[in-house]
């Protein structure tokens, strides 16, 4: 029985494919959902689970400086340098664009960010360089316009009228009406046609319920309620 060929591929925007060189000890994905703890009353602190978080993977391994005559690469069709693959991924960086990584004989294939890159030479050893290569789950979206919608202003109708003032003792007064004696309404006498005159008496309940004066105090005679609109 043939055993199956695992490798890690890489494929960038432009369908251009790599295969790691040499496959990772571990390669694991990283789930996880972002959770929150919060104080309850009586209760004392609960964990509140969250929506899942992208997910997460980081690959270390090795690049031979060459490939030809090295014994450990794992891959079927490793590209003829590091520096190759080095480039490849710088680029794929630059880009902006999302990768899709590739596991075969697994069901691991996700499109993701090339997160972060870095290498460099270990233990003075010049033939192969040590890389980490972290990678973030990218999921596709687009902003959408909303349709603002202007909120409609009520017209304005007729303004109230302001309420009228309040009639006291010493108010000043216009008086459209006929005098009489009393505030039962003996003896009418003159009418007055809008007169000012001040309000010095006020019998409530009566048919003629105000008794007005000139301004300088003389008496003039006690008038409906209707017949007097403060000033």
């Amino acid at each position: 029985m043939v055993a199956k060929h695992i490798g890690v591929y890489l494929t960038d925007n432009k369908n251009k494919t790599i295969e790691l060189p040499v496959n990772p000890q571990e390669l694991k994905v990283n789930y996880e959902t972002n959770d929150a703890t919060e104080e309850v009353v009586k209760l004392g602190e609960v964990n509140r689970i969250g929506e899942m978080k992208l997910r997460t993977l980081s690959i270390e391994s090795i690049l031979p400086v060459t490939m030809k005559n090295v014994r450990y690469v794992t891959a079927s069709k490793p590209l003829s340098s590091a520096q190759k693959y080095i480039g490849w991924i710088v680029a794929a960086q630059k880009t902006k664009k999302p990768v899709r990584l590739v596991v075969s004989g697994t069901k691991i294939s996700m499109k993701m960010t090339l997160a972060s890159f870095n290498y460099g030479l270990e233990n003075a050893n010049a033939d192969e360089y040590t890389y980490t290569l972290a990678l973030t789950e990218y999921k596709t979206y687009k902003a959408e316009k909303m349709k603002v919608t202007k909120k409609k202003v009520a017209k304005k109708g007729k303004s109230r009228p302001k309420p009228p003032k309040k009639i006291g003792r010493g108010s000043k007064v216009i008086v459209n009406g006929r005098l009489h004696l009393d505030s039962y309404g003996s003896a009418p006498g003159v009418t007055e046609h809008n007169a000012l005159r001040k309000v010095n008496f006020i019998a409530p309940g009566r048919a003629y319920p105000y008794h007005v004066t000139l301004l300088n105090g003389g008496w003039r005679g006690w008038v409906k309620k209707s017949a007097v609109k403060a000033v």
